[in-house]
């Protein structure tokens, strides 16, 4: 989440004219992340969620996001839910940008998470798989390996600033991931994006998943390995395989991965690092003036990708092959 443009509160009041939610009470920024515009809204009914689309949000692709999340919860998922405006509609416009309303879930997200987390997280991910199995929107990943590659040459010129011989080490494994990503694996619905700032909890208890905006078909194992790259390195960027084996024995207790996907998880989390040490590095070199955002550091994924460059075999990751 970010704040990129900013909502008067007139405009936010004719906004919420159209919906059942009461008088405008307060609003709030909300700084954390990097790809929309986020409020945090306080109406009559109570606390609600405001999502401004912008940046890699495609207008044509908010349906899907939003269908998502409704067929979700109908299977038991706890994840904010779309609400509808007088007219039925769950999409409209506020300060000329696409924008939605969601509710509220209650939680906070685990800033250091330990092993017990980890499989929860684990277990979350498995039923939103299995939960998204029969959900008929497809969705293509513009983020996948075919996407990479024009992420790479918007930030190639930046990137040695950023760490001296980076340019080379991107192209370099970008390269080695074009020609050897695997393509059969099974596919579904990802959430693609399951940080822990995207995850809440209660005490130890896991009570909802939020921010579906890069949700898409695509490969399930990848999934599996952005979520080990996000939740299972430490602030040294070491990899805790007590945090990987209690992620993976979490999902795999409710849906086993094949011996094709173990195999995969090491080149799946090279390109899980490689992706997201790209967006980074796009976003670091390009933070629009004036915007309410915290860029991520893009060479904590460098430091990651190095890993499971080194990396001989899916035990490294605290499973068995």
């Amino acid at each position: 989440m970010a704040v990129y443009t900013d909502v008067t509160a007139d405009d936010l009041a004719d906004f919420l004219a159209d919906y059942d939610l009461g008088e405008l009470l307060s609003y709030k920024g909300i700084a954390e992340g990097v790809e929309n515009s986020n409020f945090l809204v306080h109406a009559g009914r109570g606390y609600f969620i405001l999502t401004l689309y912008e940046k890699r949000v495609a207008p044509e692709d908010i349906p899907f996001f939003l269908a998502l999340m409704e067929h979700l919860a109908a299977r038991g998922l706890t994840c904010p839910q779309p609400v509808k405006n007088r007219t039925g509609d769950m999409l409209g416009f506020v300060a000329g940008r696409p924008a939605a309303i969601v509710t509220f879930l209650d939680g906070m997200w685990i800033r250091r998470p330990g092993a017990t987390h980890c499989a929860a997280m684990g277990d979350a991910l498995a039923r939103l798989h299995l939960a998204g199995a029969d959900f008929p929107k497809r969705r293509r990943n513009a983020l996948s390996v075919e996407g990479w590659r024009p992420l790479y040459v918007a930030a190639a010129a930046g990137a040695d600033g950023m760490q001296p011989g980076l340019r080379e080490a991107i192209e370099r494994e970008l390269t080695h991931l074009e020609a050897a990503w695997p393509r059969d694996l099974p596919q579904g619905v990802i959430h693609a994006d399951l940080f822990p700032d995207n995850v809440f909890f209660l005490g130890n208890e896991l009570s909802g998943l939020i921010d579906f905006y890069f949700a898409c078909t695509d490969t399930l194992a990848y999934d599996v390995a952005i979520c080990l790259n996000a939740w299972c390195f430490e602030p040294d960027h070491s990899y805790n395989v007590t945090k990987g084996r209690a992620l993976l024995q979490g999902y795999m207790a409710r849906r086993p991965l094949s011996s094709e996907e173990r195999s995969a998880l090491p080149l799946l989390n090279r390109g899980a690092a490689l992706r997201f040490l790209l967006t980074r590095l796009v976003d670091w070199l390009d933070v629009p003036a004036g915007a309410l955002v915290r860029p991520k550091d893009p060479l904590e994924y460098f430091r990651k990708l190095r890993f499971h460059q080194a990396v001989t075999s899916v035990r490294d990751y605290g499973i068995d092959a």
